[in-house]
């Protein structure tokens, strides 16, 4: 359910308007160094604040509850916490008889029969990426010296964001985006067959964030347009380096040492300001909602350092069952 992984296995704690959200770690290798300025980097690039993002601010201060010792993973599980304290959850009372289209209110209601914290999407909601986003700087220590890397490519059709996610927010409107993500410096042997391919626990993790859509490995989708002659990588050398990357450094579901490429699909928050028309639950009627309170104009903004985090996740698990790192790290 909430829990991803076979060695270094995440799992994922707490709602938007909750005491907490946070992340238990399994599988840090002993002997790590890690301590919460850490995490400064990674956090600063998903928290909120910039133009077309919510006005929410959390600040997501890193309290590392288990695991480490003296600056170090001692080997058992690491939680780290942050805590909610930028909540208002009156706009949200009025939501809990009228399900926001596009939302997980209308699904959340149905599996839990009314349980669940509707409040800005409980355990459903993008603040539980902070939570990912710790697991991932901490997965990028264990897959070093390779490294993962992701942008923001394209936003509302445009490869000019800031005018998109203007013309959005002046609209009352939002836009989705495309992420980039290149992990460098894999050996190639990574990935199971069949079901834990690369590809297949890359798409498995991705697809956990919220409002992902759509995946693509290498060409992806324009690769059903080229020839076969076209679209395999000629091997160059004895460690297999490419002349092209089309596959996207993964053939058969197994890494292949080249430079690992995907592109990821957010679609626009369904919040937004203009009117949508939803079913009031407790009477059967039809109802115009309006969203209010605090959102993204463009989520994707703060996508790209979430995609980074669970492509180092997923790699930091299949180095460690491929035994590529060791469970105890070196000292000196």
């Amino acid at each position: 359910m909430n829990t991803f992984g076979r060695i270094f296995r995440v799992s994922m704690l707490g709602e938007s308007h909750g005491e907490c959200v946070g992340v238990l770690i399994d599988g840090v290798p002993a002997g790590i160094p890690l301590s919460p300025a850490d995490f400064d980097g990674d956090l600063e690039r998903r928290r909120s604040g910039a133009r077309g993002t919510t006005p929410r601010k959390e600040s997501d201060v890193p309290q590392i509850r288990s695991g480490v010792f003296e600056g170090k993973a001692t080997g058992a599980p690491v939680l780290i916490v942050f805590a909610n304290t930028d909540t208002d959850s009156a706009a949200y009372e009025r939501l809990r008889t009228t399900p926001r289209p596009g939302h997980a209110d209308f699904v959340a209601l149905k599996k839990f029969g009314g349980f669940s914290d509707y409040r800005g999407g409980g355990h459903f909601s993008g603040r539980l990426t902070a939570g990912i986003v710790a697991a991932g700087v901490v997965a990028k220590k264990v897959i070093a010296p390779a490294v993962a890397d992701a942008k923001l490519v394209e936003a509302g059709g445009s490869g000019d964001v800031a005018a998109a996610v203007e013309m959005a927010m002046n609209e009352g409107d939002s836009v989705g985006g495309v992420v980039e993500c290149r992990v460098n410096g894999l050996p190639a042997g990574l990935g199971e067959p069949f079901f834990d391919s690369a590809e297949s626990l890359l798409a498995h993790a991705i697809f956990a964030i919220p409002a992902i859509k759509g995946i693509e490995f290498g060409a992806g989708f324009a690769g059903s347009r080229m020839r076969g002659s076209e679209l395999s990588d000629d091997i160059i050398d004895v460690d297999g380096r490419t002349r092209t990357n089309h596959e996207g450094g993964i053939n058969a579901g197994i890494t292949n040492g080249n430079e690992v490429l995907l592109k990821v699909a957010v679609k626009p928050t369904s919040s937004i300001k203009k009117g949508r028309q939803t079913v009031d639950m407790a009477t059967g009627q039809h109802a115009e909602i309006r969203v209010e309170g605090r959102h993204d104009a463009c989520i994707a903004l703060r996508v790209p350092v979430v995609v980074e985090a669970v492509a180092a996740i997923v790699f930091a698990d299949l180095l460690l069952l491929e035994q590529k790192v060791p469970r105890v790290a070196r000292r000196g």
